[in-house]
């Protein structure tokens, strides 16, 4: 696939272009995002990813989709955790957009020339994948807990802080001193949350197509949308129950058919899982997973989803 230097230019501006109306409009003030706006953001942001085509194009979009949505539950611990008014929960949540963005397109850059350099990569994506997938199968009904991160625990101990939040303001002057306030910590939970997923999603994107443009159309326009979605689903994810375990058996097989890709390029007789197939089976896994979901919540009221963590936690370790 020959993609010009133009089409990389009108993707980028594109991308730019959204990121400048959003600035301009949704995030602009501080306030509560209304079901209705929520909703028709996300129609329009998915509307515009998948206005593209190709089928390995759409497989790369829906791995990430799915993954951002485990993304969402971490940002809701996050913003529950630090207590964070709900008024600047848009402003905290463009940051994570615009990090993310930053740090998948330098990871994207430099998995492909890992793979173009050397072919290996994609084995080592691919036990990337299944030890983060077996780890997130063992742990899929817990959740992770922003006081285990070890960025956040340094800064605590490091910087100088005020407990109150001062609007959307990162430091306050106080007693003379300049001061660190909770939404430096929690854009700093955010941050490293971000680099954690692209380490997760790079290489799973990059077991569905090997097209470096693909990866990184589908990555920017899945996460352009996250926001919305945010806003759209968080009163629903509590009943995605199953979704954390589709999640780590999607992670598994895509770490299977990034290795059996090698495979096949070293040995041409050894099967290789195509793009359809491998559509066919994402889609497959997170059709059931939601379904057992909802079938759960009904049946069980009590019964509440989990982001999951690749790392039991110290209480389950006891």
């Amino acid at each position: 696939m020959n993609v010009s230097v133009t089409t990389w230019l009108v993707v980028i501006g594109a991308i730019l272009a959204l990121i400048i109306l959003d600035l301009l409009t949704v995030s602009r003030n501080p306030r509560e995002v209304k079901f209705k706006e929520a909703s028709l953001w996300s129609i329009f942001y998915i509307a515009v990813a998948v206005g593209q085509y190709g089928t390995e194009y759409f497989a790369a979009y829906l791995v990430e989709k799915s993954l951002s949505i485990d993304n969402l539950f971490v940002f809701i611990i996050i913003l529950a955790q630090f207590k964070v008014p709900s008024i600047y929960h848009q402003r905290v949540l463009m940051f994570g957009v615009l990090l993310a963005l930053v740090l998948r397109g330098i990871f994207i850059a430099v998995g492909a020339a890992a793979l173009a350099a050397f072919s290996f990569t994609f084995v080592i994506f691919g036990a990337i994948l299944i030890w983060t997938g077996v780890g997130l199968f063992r742990h899929w009904d817990e959740d992770p807990d922003p006081g285990d991160n070890a960025i956040v625990s340094q800064i605590r101990k490091r910087i100088a802080m005020v407990n109150e939040f001062h609007g959307s303001k990162l430091f306050v002057s106080q007693d003379n001193r300049r001061r660190a306030t909770p939404m430096f910590l929690v854009m700093i939970a955010i941050g490293s949350t971000d680099m954690l997923f692209a380490l997760d999603s790079i290489p799973a994107t990059f077991g569905v197509t090997s097209e470096t443009f693909l990866v990184f159309a589908a990555n920017a326009f899945a996460l352009l949308g996250l926001r919305a979605l945010y806003f759209l689903v968080k009163g629903l994810l509590d009943r995605l129950i199953y979704l954390s375990l589709g999640l780590s058996i999607i992670m598994i097989f895509i770490g299977l058919k990034l290795i059996m890709t090698f495979l096949h390029e070293q040995i041409h007789s050894f099967p290789k899982i195509t793009t359809g197939v491998g559509l066919s089976v994402i889609g497959s896994i997170l059709v059931i997973s939601t379904i057992a979901s909802l079938i759960k919540s009904k049946s069980d009221p009590s019964a509440i989803a989990h982001a999951g963590r690749i790392t039991g936690s110290k209480e389950h370790e006891e």
